[in-house]
C-alpha cells in the first residue's frame, strides 16, 4: 500500500465518524429525508475533503482531495496519467518464501568423478592409439591399462548413483537418440569391452608359447590392436557427451554454456591423457603426449574463459565461490603442466610433476563446473532474471 494513503482502519473510523456527524441521509439510506442526526452545514462535507475542512467539523483528516496524487517516488503525478496510484510496487527476483525455483540437482560428487574418469578414460585411450601408431609401446601400453582402470572406476561412480546396478543394465532396454544419459550409457557399454580387451592384450607377453594359453599368446595382439583402434574411435563420444548432458539440464549455468562444455570437456580429456603419457613414458616416447597436452590445454582454457565470460549473469557462479576457486586452480595447473611439459624434455621428474598437474587441472575443472551448477540452481536470481531479459529483448524485437 502508498505510504502516502492512510491504513484501511483509519479509513473506516473517519467512515463511522462521518456517519454519526451527518447521518444517514448523507449516504442516501432511508432517513435522507428524515431528521436521524446532526447535520453539518452546507459545504461541510467540501469542507471535510480537506484537512482544514476535516478539523472545523471535528472530523478525522483524510488525504486533501485537492491535491493530484503522487506516485511512489514521492513525485507528482502528471496530468493524463488517470490520477491512480500504484499500489503493488514492482517485482523483483524473489521466490515463494525464498525458496529456489529450480530443484537443485540431486548429483553428488560421485558425479563429478565420474565426468572426470569418462575423461581419463577417453584421454588415455587416444593416447595409446598415438603409441601404437607411432611404435611407442610403453605410451601404448600406460595408455590402454589407465583406460581400462578409468573406465571401470566411470561404471562404478555411475552405478553407484544410480543406486541399483540393475539400473544401469535397465537402461540399455532402449537406445534413445534424444537422451544423452542414454546414448552415454551406450556409448560407456561399447567403449568399456574394447578398453578391456586392449588392456588385456598387454599381458599376452607373459603368457607360455605352449598349450592353450599360448595361442592366447598369439592372438591377444592383432586382437588389442583392433580393440584398441575401437576404443579410440568411441573414445571423442565418450569425452564430450558428459557435457552435453549437463547442457540438457535445465540448470541456469550449464544449460546456457551448451557450446561450450563439450568443448571444454574434450580438452579436458586430452590433457588428463597427456598426463598419463608425461608420467608413465620415458621422455623419448613422450612426444605424442606432449602434443596432446598442448592440444588439450588450449581448448580448455578458451572453453573456461568464454564460460566465465560470455553468460553475463549466468558466468557469476563460475567466478565465485567454490566453483570459482576450483576453476581457477585447474588454469594454473593447466599452465603449468603445459610449460613444464615443453620445457622438461629430457627431464623425466619435470614431465613426471608436468603430467600430475594435468591429472590435477582435469579433476579441478570437471569439479568447478559440477559446483558452479548446482550453485546456479540454489539461487532464484539466475532464474527470473535471465527470463525477464529475454522477455525484455522479445518484447523490443516485435515492437
Amino acid at each position: 500500500m502508498s505510504p502516502d494513503r492512510a491504513p484501511v482502519g483509519s479509513l473506516f473510523r473517519r467512515f463511522r465518524d462521518r456517519l454519526e456527524t451527518q447521518g444517514p441521509g448523507r449516504l442516501g439510506g432511508p432517513g435522507h429525508r428524515g431528521d436521524h442526526g446532526p447535520k453539518i452545514a452546507a459545504g461541510g462535507a467540501d469542507l471535510a475533503r480537506t484537512d482544514s475542512g476535516a478539523a472545523e467539523v471535528r472530523l478525522a483528516p483524510e488525504p486533501p482531495r485537492d491535491v493530484a496524487p503522487v506516485d511512489r517516488k514521492g513525485r507528482r503525478r502528471r496530468a493524463g496519467r488517470g490520477g491512480e496510484e500504484l499500489r503493488v510496487p514492482e517485482a523483483e527476483f524473489t521466490s515463494y518464501y525464498g525458496r529456489p525455483i529450480l530443484k537443485a540437482p540431486v548429483w553428488r560428487w560421485d558425479i563429478a568423478a565420474y565426468l572426470f574418469t569418462g575423461g581419463l578414460a577417453a584421454g588415455s585411450s587416444l593416447l595409446a592409439a598415438g603409441g601404437q601408431l607411432t611404435g611407442r609401446p610403453a605410451l601404448r601400453r600406460a595408455g590402454r591399462v589407465t583406460a581400462l582402470g578409468a573406465v571401470t572406476a566411470s561404471a562404478y561412480f555411475l552405478i553407484h548413483d544410480l543406486g541399483r546396478p540393475s539400473r544401469f543394465h535397465h537402461m540399455l532396454r532402449v537406445a534413445k537418440p534424444t537422451s544423452p544419459m542414454s546414448v552415454g550409457t551406450w556409448i560407456l557399454s561399447a567403449f568399456g569391452p574394447a578398453a578391456g580387451v586392449a588392456a588385456i592384450a598387454e599381458a599376452a607377453p607373459w603368457l607360455p608359447e605352449r598349450g592353450v594359453l599360448g595361442l592366447a599368446r598369439r592372438v591377444l595382439p592383432p586382437v588389442g590392436q583392433a580393440a584398441g583402434l575401437a576404443a579410440a574411435a568411441t573414445a571423442p563420444a565418450l569425452a564430450t557427451y558428459t557435457g552435453v548432458l549437463l547442457a540438457g539440464t535445465a540448470v541456469p549455468s550449464w544449460h546456457e554454456a551448451y557450446p561450450e562444455l563439450p568443448t571444454i570437456f574434450a580438452g579436458s580429456a586430452l590433457a588428463s591423457g597427456a598426463g598419463v603419457g608425461l608420467i608413465a613414458a620415458p621422455c623419448a616416447q613422450a612426444g605424442p603426449a606432449r602434443r596432446m597436452a598442448v592440444a588439450g590445454a588450449a581448448l580448455e582454457l578458451l572453453g573456461s574463459h568464454s564460460v566465465e565470460t560470455r553468460l553475463g549473469l549466468l558466468s557469476e557462479p563460475y567466478r565465485t565461490g567454490r566453483a570459482g576457486r576450483l576453476l581457477r586452480a585447474g588454469r594454473a595447473l593447466t599452465v603449468a603442466g603445459v610449460a613444464g611439459a615443453l620445457v622438461g624434455r629430457r627431464s623425466r621428474l619435470i614431465s613426471a610433476l608436468s603430467g600430475g598437474a594435468l591429472l590435477a587441472a582435469s579433476v579441478a575443472t570437471r569439479f568447478g563446473i559440477f559446483h558452479g551448477g548446482v550453485a546456479s540452481a540454489r539461487d532464484p536470481k539466475y532464474t527470473v532474471v535471465p527470463q525477464r531479459e529475454r522477455v525484455r529483448r522479445r518484447e523490443a524485437g516485435e515492437g
